[in-house]
């Protein structure tokens, strides 16, 4: 899923987010944890790299069908732009029993253990060597920097409240999460915006950040926000991404977390493959 803004609150997935729904019939399934699941069911955003696409290019596609053929399941979409209410409109609508991607212990549904951590990142021109950290660099009162943005004050990314707090208000451009969605994945236009020299500096979710600067048409930088944890407001900016299913469900995430320990190592070489930036815990 996207940014950890997309799902509600200063911790949800809008990018984790961020931040997926279904146009698919519900398929029967038999809940017992030995029954076989013929079918593995995602919810999954048709448009929105390097997370999902329909054309299966984003990373939660590849680990999709990684469990899938470990589990001898076929693989099932519910298609659904990822957008609020996204939990109620999906897995809780019975139109899909998975998500790839959520916060690790997202109340909204049971998690696995994480099988990556990653951490919102300065983005920049490489040629600009600017080399910011810290949200208290003096530079980020006068450089243009670009954000994401929910909506709502209490759903923007976390960036937003710390930079809110330390009064860097005017020389922010916000760019929607969700975007134009009849254009390909909306939230890499902040990514082009540092691209172009739009805005100086972004501060954007890892995976997003990572896998747009891999494929960009001129050299990006990526430094970590540090500390991961804002002394100041308390805001968090790195989180552990896990597989999440119905509270309903114990045996599939069961199922689920047998497979990502199995396949630990193809898991990590997705992550790499989408140069998703993987930090350790503090």
């Amino acid at each position: 899923m996207s940014s950890p803004c997309e799902l509600g609150g200063r911790v949800t997935m809008a990018l984790l987010l961020p931040a997926l729904v279904l146009a698919a019939t519900a398929v029967s399934r038999v809940h017992d944890a030995h029954a076989a699941r013929p079918v593995l069911r995602v919810c999954a955003d048709p448009n929105n790299l390097p997370f999902s696409n329909r054309a299966g290019g984003g990373y939660e596609n590849r680990i999709a069908e990684l469990i899938a053929h470990d589990l001898g399941d076929s693989l099932e979409y519910a298609w659904w732009p990822q957008r609020r209410a996204w939990v109620r409109n999906t897995i809780t609508a019975n139109k899909c029993d998975v998500a790839i991607s959520v916060p690790e212990g997202f109340g909204a549904l049971l998690t696995t253990r994480p099988y990556y951590r990653s951490t919102y990142v300065f983005v920049s021109r490489a040629d600009r060597h600017y080399g910011i950290t810290s949200l208290d660099d003096p530079r980020l009162k006068t450089l243009k920097i670009g954000l994401h943005f929910v909506g709502t004050d209490y759903d923007n990314p976390p960036p937003a409240h710390a930079l809110g707090d330390r009064g860097i208000v005017r020389n922010v451009v916000s760019f929607s999460i969700y975007g134009n969605y009849s254009e390909p994945n909306p939230p890499a236009k902040l990514i082009d915006a540092v691209e172009s020299g739009a805005v100086d500096v972004a501060v954007v979710w890892g995976p997003l950040a990572g896998y747009f600067a891999k494929n960009a048409r001129v050299p990006l930088a990526l430094t970590p926000v540090v500390p991961s944890t804002d002394a100041r407001t308390g805001t968090v900016f790195t989180f552990p991404i896990a597989i999440g299913v119905r509270k309903t469900d114990p045996a599939l995430r069961a199922s689920l977390q047998r497979v990502l320990d199995r396949d630990e190592d193809g898991v990590q070489r997705i992550v790499q493959e989408f140069g998703i930036p993987v930090v350790g815990r503090d």
